[in-house]
Protein backbone atom coordinates (compact mmCIF):
# COMPACT_ATOMS: atom_id res chain seq x y z
CA UNK A 1 0.00 0.00 0.00
CA UNK A 2 2.80 2.73 0.57
CA UNK A 3 4.73 2.15 -2.95
CA UNK A 4 0.87 2.94 -4.54
CA UNK A 5 0.98 6.89 -5.22
CA UNK A 6 -2.23 8.96 -5.93
CA UNK A 7 -0.35 8.79 -9.81
CA UNK A 8 -1.22 5.16 -9.97
CA UNK A 9 -4.44 4.91 -8.62
CA UNK A 10 -5.33 7.37 -10.98
CA UNK A 11 -4.10 5.77 -13.90
CA UNK A 12 -5.52 2.78 -12.92
CA UNK A 13 -8.77 4.23 -12.51
CA UNK A 14 -8.46 5.12 -16.49
CA UNK A 15 -8.40 2.00 -17.35
CA UNK A 16 -10.61 1.02 -15.43
CA UNK A 17 -13.27 3.48 -17.46
CA UNK A 18 -11.42 1.87 -20.94
CA UNK A 19 -12.58 -1.40 -19.50
CA UNK A 20 -15.71 0.15 -18.29
CA UNK A 21 -16.66 1.51 -21.72
CA UNK A 22 -16.63 -2.22 -23.67
CA UNK A 23 -18.70 -3.09 -20.64
CA UNK A 24 -21.33 -0.47 -21.46
CA UNK A 25 -20.76 -0.80 -25.01
CA UNK A 26 -21.71 -4.62 -25.00
CA UNK A 27 -24.50 -4.16 -22.23
CA UNK A 28 -26.73 -1.34 -23.77
CA UNK A 29 -27.19 -3.71 -26.03
CA UNK A 30 -28.36 -6.45 -24.19
CA UNK A 31 -30.57 -4.14 -22.27
CA UNK A 32 -32.23 -2.52 -25.55
CA UNK A 33 -32.94 -5.91 -26.75
CA UNK A 34 -34.41 -7.26 -23.44
CA UNK A 35 -36.16 -3.87 -22.78
CA UNK A 36 -37.94 -3.50 -26.29
CA UNK A 37 -38.50 -7.27 -27.10
CA UNK A 38 -38.39 -8.78 -23.33
CA UNK A 39 -35.49 -11.27 -25.03
CA UNK A 40 -32.67 -12.74 -23.32
CA UNK A 41 -30.14 -12.65 -26.55
CA UNK A 42 -27.70 -15.16 -25.14
CA UNK A 43 -26.28 -14.83 -28.27
CA UNK A 44 -24.99 -11.51 -27.94
CA UNK A 45 -21.40 -12.76 -26.79
CA UNK A 46 -21.52 -14.25 -30.10
CA UNK A 47 -22.23 -11.29 -31.84
CA UNK A 48 -19.48 -9.56 -29.95
CA UNK A 49 -17.20 -11.81 -31.34
CA UNK A 50 -18.34 -12.06 -34.90
CA UNK A 51 -17.60 -8.21 -34.84
CA UNK A 52 -13.89 -8.58 -33.94
CA UNK A 53 -13.49 -11.39 -37.10
CA UNK A 54 -15.19 -8.92 -39.29
CA UNK A 55 -12.35 -6.70 -38.48
CA UNK A 56 -10.27 -9.26 -38.75
CA UNK A 57 -11.78 -10.17 -42.03
CA UNK A 58 -11.76 -6.45 -43.58
CA UNK A 59 -8.02 -6.50 -42.42
CA UNK A 60 -7.04 -9.59 -44.94
CA UNK A 61 -9.21 -7.93 -47.43
CA UNK A 62 -6.80 -4.58 -47.59
CA UNK A 63 -8.92 -2.47 -45.54
CA UNK A 64 -7.79 -0.45 -42.28
CA UNK A 65 -9.50 -0.16 -39.16
CA UNK A 66 -11.38 2.85 -39.90
CA UNK A 67 -13.19 0.91 -42.45
CA UNK A 68 -13.47 -1.86 -39.50
CA UNK A 69 -15.53 1.10 -38.00
CA UNK A 70 -17.83 1.41 -40.25
CA UNK A 71 -18.28 -2.01 -41.51
CA UNK A 72 -17.98 -4.10 -38.56
CA UNK A 73 -21.64 -2.84 -37.13
CA UNK A 74 -22.97 -2.80 -40.25
CA UNK A 75 -22.18 -6.06 -41.23
CA UNK A 76 -22.67 -7.41 -37.59
CA UNK A 77 -25.88 -4.96 -37.80
CA UNK A 78 -27.05 -6.60 -40.88
CA UNK A 79 -26.77 -10.72 -39.32
CA UNK A 80 -28.42 -9.49 -36.66
CA UNK A 81 -31.82 -8.27 -38.88
CA UNK A 82 -31.96 -11.75 -40.52
CA UNK A 83 -31.85 -13.55 -37.15
CA UNK A 84 -34.38 -11.72 -35.82
CA UNK A 85 -36.91 -11.92 -38.49
CA UNK A 86 -36.01 -16.08 -39.38
CA UNK A 87 -35.48 -17.17 -36.06
CA UNK A 88 -36.61 -14.78 -33.20
CA UNK A 89 -39.72 -13.54 -34.46
CA UNK A 90 -41.61 -16.77 -35.12
CA UNK A 91 -40.99 -16.98 -31.27
CA UNK A 92 -42.70 -14.30 -29.80
CA UNK A 93 -45.25 -14.79 -27.82
CA UNK A 94 -44.47 -18.27 -26.50
CA UNK A 95 -42.98 -17.22 -23.37
CA UNK A 96 -39.67 -15.96 -22.54
CA UNK A 97 -37.75 -18.96 -22.36
CA UNK A 98 -38.00 -20.03 -26.83
CA UNK A 99 -35.89 -17.32 -27.50
CA UNK A 100 -33.63 -17.79 -24.58
CA UNK A 101 -33.13 -21.29 -26.02
CA UNK A 102 -32.65 -20.46 -29.54
CA UNK A 103 -29.77 -17.70 -29.02
CA UNK A 104 -28.38 -20.20 -26.40
CA UNK A 105 -27.83 -22.13 -29.45
CA UNK A 106 -27.44 -20.20 -31.81
CA UNK A 107 -24.35 -19.08 -30.14
CA UNK A 108 -22.45 -22.56 -29.87
CA UNK A 109 -23.53 -22.74 -34.14
CA UNK A 110 -21.98 -18.92 -34.66
CA UNK A 111 -18.88 -20.24 -32.33
CA UNK A 112 -18.37 -23.34 -34.48
CA UNK A 113 -18.68 -21.41 -37.70
CA UNK A 114 -15.83 -18.79 -36.55
CA UNK A 115 -13.71 -21.97 -35.77
CA UNK A 116 -14.44 -23.68 -39.13
CA UNK A 117 -13.96 -20.19 -41.23
CA UNK A 118 -10.53 -19.25 -39.22
CA UNK A 119 -9.48 -21.76 -37.05
CA UNK A 120 -9.10 -22.59 -33.20
CA UNK A 121 -6.20 -20.65 -32.60
CA UNK A 122 -6.30 -16.80 -31.59
CA UNK A 123 -5.56 -13.88 -33.75
CA UNK A 124 -3.41 -10.80 -33.27
CA UNK A 125 -5.51 -7.93 -33.77
CA UNK A 126 -2.60 -4.59 -34.11
CA UNK A 127 -3.36 -1.07 -32.76
CA UNK A 128 -3.63 1.05 -35.26
CA UNK A 129 -0.39 2.67 -35.99
CA UNK A 130 -1.77 6.27 -34.94
CA UNK A 131 -3.30 4.80 -31.88
CA UNK A 132 -0.24 3.52 -30.22
CA UNK A 133 2.20 4.74 -27.69
CA UNK A 134 0.89 6.72 -24.78
CA UNK A 135 -0.26 9.94 -23.79
CA UNK A 136 0.27 12.23 -20.72
CA UNK A 137 -3.16 12.69 -19.13
CA UNK A 138 -2.04 14.73 -15.91
CA UNK A 139 -1.16 11.98 -13.90
CA UNK A 140 0.49 9.99 -15.95
CA UNK A 141 1.24 8.21 -19.45
CA UNK A 142 -1.84 6.38 -20.57
CA UNK A 143 -2.20 4.13 -23.60
CA UNK A 144 -3.38 6.46 -26.33
CA UNK A 145 -5.78 3.06 -27.71
CA UNK A 146 -7.68 3.12 -24.34
CA UNK A 147 -8.81 6.95 -24.10
CA UNK A 148 -9.93 6.38 -28.24
CA UNK A 149 -12.25 3.41 -26.65
CA UNK A 150 -13.21 5.77 -23.80
CA UNK A 151 -14.49 8.56 -26.31
CA UNK A 152 -15.46 5.82 -29.28
CA UNK A 153 -18.18 4.48 -26.65
CA UNK A 154 -19.01 8.18 -25.71
CA UNK A 155 -19.62 9.17 -29.28
CA UNK A 156 -22.10 5.42 -29.83
CA UNK A 157 -23.58 6.46 -26.15
CA UNK A 158 -24.30 10.21 -27.38
CA UNK A 159 -25.50 9.01 -30.59
CA UNK A 160 -28.08 6.67 -29.28
CA UNK A 161 -29.65 9.19 -26.73
CA UNK A 162 -30.02 11.67 -29.53
CA UNK A 163 -31.56 8.84 -31.63
CA UNK A 164 -34.09 7.56 -29.01
CA UNK A 165 -34.86 10.75 -27.42
CA UNK A 166 -34.90 13.36 -30.71
CA UNK A 167 -36.29 11.40 -33.65
CA UNK A 168 -39.99 10.31 -34.01
CA UNK A 169 -38.73 6.56 -34.25
CA UNK A 170 -36.85 6.86 -30.34
CA UNK A 171 -39.94 8.38 -29.50
CA UNK A 172 -41.78 5.17 -30.94
CA UNK A 173 -39.01 2.72 -29.41
CA UNK A 174 -39.52 3.93 -25.82
CA UNK A 175 -43.39 3.98 -25.56
CA UNK A 176 -43.06 0.41 -27.35
CA UNK A 177 -40.56 -0.82 -24.36
CA UNK A 178 -43.17 0.20 -22.05
CA UNK A 179 -46.34 -1.09 -23.85
CA UNK A 180 -46.02 -2.44 -27.19
CA UNK A 181 -49.95 -3.26 -26.79
CA UNK A 182 -51.19 0.65 -27.01
CA UNK A 183 -48.08 1.29 -30.18
CA UNK A 184 -50.07 -1.29 -32.03
CA UNK A 185 -53.22 0.21 -31.34
CA UNK A 186 -51.94 3.77 -33.09
CA UNK A 187 -51.22 1.69 -35.91
CA UNK A 188 -47.64 1.61 -35.69
CA UNK A 189 -45.78 -1.43 -37.11
CA UNK A 190 -44.48 -3.20 -34.06
CA UNK A 191 -42.56 -6.27 -35.74
CA UNK A 192 -40.52 -3.88 -38.24
CA UNK A 193 -39.62 -1.92 -35.09
CA UNK A 194 -38.45 -5.35 -33.04
CA UNK A 195 -36.84 -6.01 -36.44
CA UNK A 196 -34.73 -2.69 -36.57
CA UNK A 197 -33.60 -2.73 -32.17
CA UNK A 198 -32.39 -5.95 -32.91
CA UNK A 199 -30.44 -5.53 -35.39
CA UNK A 200 -29.17 -2.07 -33.48
CA UNK A 201 -28.15 -3.87 -30.44
CA UNK A 202 -26.36 -6.97 -32.32
CA UNK A 203 -24.47 -4.05 -34.45
CA UNK A 204 -23.18 -2.30 -30.88
CA UNK A 205 -22.16 -5.45 -29.45
CA UNK A 206 -20.34 -6.02 -32.50
CA UNK A 207 -18.56 -2.48 -32.46
CA UNK A 208 -17.60 -3.53 -28.63
CA UNK A 209 -15.91 -6.62 -30.25
CA UNK A 210 -14.01 -4.63 -32.44
CA UNK A 211 -12.79 -2.21 -30.16
CA UNK A 212 -11.88 -4.76 -27.80
CA UNK A 213 -9.96 -6.76 -30.37
CA UNK A 214 -6.72 -4.86 -29.80
CA UNK A 215 -6.64 -5.11 -26.38
CA UNK A 216 -6.98 -8.75 -25.74
CA UNK A 217 -6.37 -10.41 -29.03
CA UNK A 218 -9.56 -12.26 -31.48
CA UNK A 219 -10.46 -16.06 -30.05
CA UNK A 220 -13.95 -17.64 -30.96
CA UNK A 221 -14.38 -17.88 -27.12
CA UNK A 222 -13.82 -14.11 -26.61
CA UNK A 223 -17.76 -13.40 -26.45
CA UNK A 224 -18.47 -16.41 -23.56
CA UNK A 225 -16.69 -14.41 -21.05
CA UNK A 226 -17.90 -11.05 -21.40
CA UNK A 227 -21.35 -12.09 -21.64
CA UNK A 228 -21.66 -13.71 -18.18
CA UNK A 229 -20.30 -10.18 -17.35
CA UNK A 230 -22.72 -8.65 -19.00
CA UNK A 231 -25.26 -9.98 -17.38
CA UNK A 232 -23.96 -8.46 -14.11
CA UNK A 233 -24.24 -5.13 -15.58
CA UNK A 234 -27.74 -5.26 -16.84
CA UNK A 235 -28.76 -6.89 -13.47
CA UNK A 236 -26.55 -4.11 -11.46
CA UNK A 237 -27.87 -1.79 -13.46
CA UNK A 238 -31.64 -2.87 -14.06
CA UNK A 239 -32.63 -5.34 -16.54
CA UNK A 240 -34.05 -3.20 -19.58
CA UNK A 241 -32.73 -0.08 -18.65
CA UNK A 242 -29.92 1.74 -20.73
CA UNK A 243 -28.85 4.66 -18.25
CA UNK A 244 -28.62 1.43 -15.64
CA UNK A 245 -26.12 -0.27 -18.05
CA UNK A 246 -23.86 2.93 -18.61
CA UNK A 247 -23.74 3.70 -15.32
CA UNK A 248 -23.34 -0.04 -14.10
CA UNK A 249 -20.68 -0.74 -16.78
CA UNK A 250 -18.39 2.29 -15.73
CA UNK A 251 -18.88 0.90 -12.45
CA UNK A 252 -17.65 -2.41 -12.64
CA UNK A 253 -14.74 -1.57 -15.00
CA UNK A 254 -13.57 0.82 -12.60
CA UNK A 255 -14.18 -2.15 -9.89
CA UNK A 256 -12.13 -4.78 -11.54
CA UNK A 257 -9.36 -2.66 -12.28
CA UNK A 258 -8.94 -1.23 -9.03
CA UNK A 259 -9.35 -4.65 -7.77
CA UNK A 260 -6.93 -5.74 -10.06
CA UNK A 261 -4.16 -3.21 -8.39
CA UNK A 262 -5.04 -4.15 -5.00
CA UNK A 263 -5.28 -8.13 -5.39
CA UNK A 264 -4.87 -9.02 -8.84
CA UNK A 265 -6.17 -12.63 -7.93
CA UNK A 266 -9.57 -10.95 -6.87
CA UNK A 267 -10.49 -8.91 -10.22
CA UNK A 268 -12.93 -10.87 -11.95
CA UNK A 269 -14.74 -12.07 -8.36
CA UNK A 270 -15.05 -8.60 -7.87
CA UNK A 271 -17.52 -8.47 -10.18
CA UNK A 272 -19.93 -10.72 -8.86
CA UNK A 273 -19.20 -9.56 -5.56
CA UNK A 274 -20.46 -5.77 -6.60
CA UNK A 275 -23.25 -7.87 -8.14
CA UNK A 276 -24.45 -9.44 -4.73
CA UNK A 277 -23.64 -6.31 -2.50
CA UNK A 278 -26.17 -4.34 -5.15
CA UNK A 279 -29.50 -7.21 -4.93
CA UNK A 280 -29.47 -7.11 -1.56
CA UNK A 281 -29.53 -3.41 -1.15
CA UNK A 282 -31.74 -3.06 -4.12
CA UNK A 283 -32.76 -6.30 -5.88
CA UNK A 284 -34.31 -4.29 -8.96
CA UNK A 285 -30.57 -2.86 -9.74
CA UNK A 286 -30.14 0.91 -9.79
CA UNK A 287 -32.85 1.78 -12.29
CA UNK A 288 -34.97 -0.89 -12.63
CA UNK A 289 -38.44 -0.87 -11.63
CA UNK A 290 -39.65 -3.20 -8.19
CA UNK A 291 -41.34 -6.42 -9.65
CA UNK A 292 -40.69 -5.97 -12.63
CA UNK A 293 -37.89 -7.08 -15.61
CA UNK A 294 -38.02 -3.70 -17.38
Amino acid sequence: MDGLSFDLIALQLFAGLALGAIYVLFAIGLSLIFGMLTVVNFAHGAFYMVGAYVGVYILMLGGNFWICLIGVPLAVGLLGLVVERFLIRPLYGRGIDYPLLLTFGLSYVMVELVRIAFGKTGIPFDTPEILQGAVNIGVGYFPLYRLFVIGAAAVVLLALWLFLEKTSFGLIIRAGARDPQIVRVLGVNVAQVWLIVFGIGTAIAGFAGLLAAPLQGVIPEMGGTILAEAFVVTVVGGMGSIGGAVLAGLLVGVVVSMTSLFAPEMGKVSIFALMAIVLIVRPQGFFGRAGLMS
